[in-house]
């Protein structure tokens, strides 16, 4: 299996940029497809962006298609979320996951494994 933590969470105004980074222990980081998802309070747990294996595919939620970019570098065992204007309903817990399979999916059933999470405050 595989560890995840994250960081780079913070209180930004709006407009701002932050980064994310998600650090990766335990198996091959190179064998899982990875996602980032978010939480905010009393809402579900929704797909934010995705990365297959080798990085040469990524898949955006509507909300962030053209603010957030996701990379990932296997030979550093990271991946990172790049928020570029930011939105007060950014706000949420970002998470980080990850995914034995080869396609990049939004979907969160299958994702097994999870990070603890790091919270990102966009104020307006």
């Amino acid at each position: 299996q595989v560890q995840l933590v994250e960081s780079g969470g913070g209180l930004v105004q709006a407009g701002d940029s932050l980064s994310l980074s998600c650090a990766a222990s335990g198996r091959t980081f190179s064998t899982y497809r990875m996602g980032w998802f978010r939480q905010a309070p009393g809402k579900e747990r929704e797909f934010v962006a995705g990365i297959s294996r080798s990085g040469g595919g990524t898949l955006y939620a509507d909300s962030v298609k053209g603010r957030f970019t996701i990379s990932r570098d296997n030979a550093k065992n990271t991946v990172y979320l790049q928020m570029i204007s930011l939105k007060p309903e950014d706000t949420a817990i970002y998470y980080c996951a990850a995914s034995e399979g080869a396609v990049v999916t939004a979907a969160v059933r299958l994702y097994a494994y999870w990070g603890p999470g790091t919270q990102v405050t966009v104020s307006s």
